[in-house]
C-alpha cells in the first residue's frame, strides 16, 4: 500500500520514471498557514542533478498544490499535490529494471 498514517494520512502515487509523482494528505486541519515557498525550498534541497551522488537528471521538482490550500491557508479538505517529471525516460531504467533497490517499493 502507498497510504501511511491513521489520523494524519498520506497517500502517494507515481514513480521516478513516470510522468509525475504526487500525493494526497488527509487529516490536515483547517486554518493552518501553509507556506508554498517553504515547501518548494525543501524540495530544492533534494533536487536531482546537484551532486555526483544523485541522479544526473535535471528536474525542476516544482510542486503544484492542487487542493486543500486557499490563499496560503489549509481548508480542511484533502491536500493534493503533484510534482511533474519533465525528464522522465523509462528506457533509462532498463539496466536496473529487475534489480531490487533500497528505499523503493520493489525492495
Amino acid at each position: 500500500m502507498n497510504t501511511f498514517g491513521n489520523i494524519y494520512r498520506l497517500t502517494s502515487f507515481g514513480e521516478s520514471h513516470g510522468t509525475a509523482i504526487g500525493g494526497v494528505i488527509d487529516g490536515f486541519p483547517a486554518g493552518i498557514p501553509v507556506d508554498a515557498g517553504f515547501v518548494q525550498a525543501c524540495l530544492d534541497r533534494r533536487r536531482p542533478g546537484q551532486s555526483d551522488i544523485v541522479t544526473a537528471r535535471r528536474e525542476a521538482d516544482s510542486v503544484e498544490l492542487l487542493s486543500g490550500i486557499f490563499d496560503g491557508v489549509s481548508t480542511g479538505t484533502p491536500i493534493g499535490f503533484l510534482v511533474r517529471n519533465s525528464g522522465h525516460h523509462s528506457n533509462d531504467y532498463s539496466e536496473i529494471e529487475h534489480t531490487f533497490r533500497p528505499s523503493h517499493a520493489d525492495f
